[in-house]
């Protein structure tokens, strides 16, 4: 599986931005994609995830103003966030895990909030 992320920039607080995240290979086998997000010093945090049923679950800190959601037509996706914090800045990663239990990670984009 291979994973593409992209849509990280700079914003300012209160703005907002839609990551994408275009996966490849054997998408079939993925049965949950997520976002994560990385500060330096800090370990990787689960932002959002959805399961190929389509349940996702939020971290408490982006509940209400983060959506995730995938587009199966597209092999796509997204997160869309919402009155950003700068407490939000980070690299942003894409993951998906396979049936075997294997995960896979995107190469990250920067999110960047700051006036």
């Amino acid at each position: 599986v291979q994973l593409q992320a992209s849509g990280g920039g700079l914003v300012q607080p209160g703005g907002s931005l839609r990551l994408s995240c275009a996966a490849s290979g054997s998408i079939l086998l993925i049965n949950y994609m997520g976002w994560y997000r990385q500060v330096p010093g800090k370990q990787r945090e689960l932002v959002a995830g959805i399961s190929s049923g389509g349940r996702v679950n939020y971290a408490d800190s982006v509940k209400g103003r983060f959506t995730i959601s995938r587009d199966n037509a597209k092999n796509t996706l997204y997160l869309q966030m919402n009155s950003l914090k700068p407490e939000d800045t980070a690299v942003y990663y894409c993951n998906a895990r396979v049936l075997n239990g294997m995960a896979y990670w995107g190469k990250g984009t920067l999110v960047t909030v700051s006036s």
